[in-house]
């Protein structure tokens, strides 16, 4: 399986997935531990994915979202950004509509 497949069954298999550096408990930057805390803001039951442990994945994501950065966050197959998109949503209370959806 290459990478391209790995992404997407992953992202295909887990109705909230976020792409991280590290992990819920001890995430590996800022941008990670932020996105991790509104996930759990909004009571979301998701998945990490540590990309720190996956060269090929770190790499890959960002080809297979067309997004340069880490963290990433998809909800039912559809990618919704990195730290600063899921900031604003959660101000905007549409990431808890989008999560409650799933």
């Amino acid at each position: 399986m290459n990478t391209e497949d790995k992404i997407n069954s992953l992202i295909e298999n887990n109705k909230i997935i976020l792409f991280m550096k590290g992990n819920p408990k001890f995430p590996q930057c800022g941008f990670s531990s932020l996105a991790c805390q509104i996930l759990d803001a909004c009571d979301a039951n998701y998945e990490t994915i540590d990309v720190l442990q996956d060269q090929e994945i770190r790499e890959g994501i960002k080809i297979f979202s067309n997004w340069p950065t880490i963290p990433q966050l998809y909800i039912n197959k559809e990618f919704i950004g990195g730290a600063d998109i899921i900031r604003e949503m959660y101000e905007s209370e549409e990431l808890k509509k989008v999560i409650s959806g799933t």
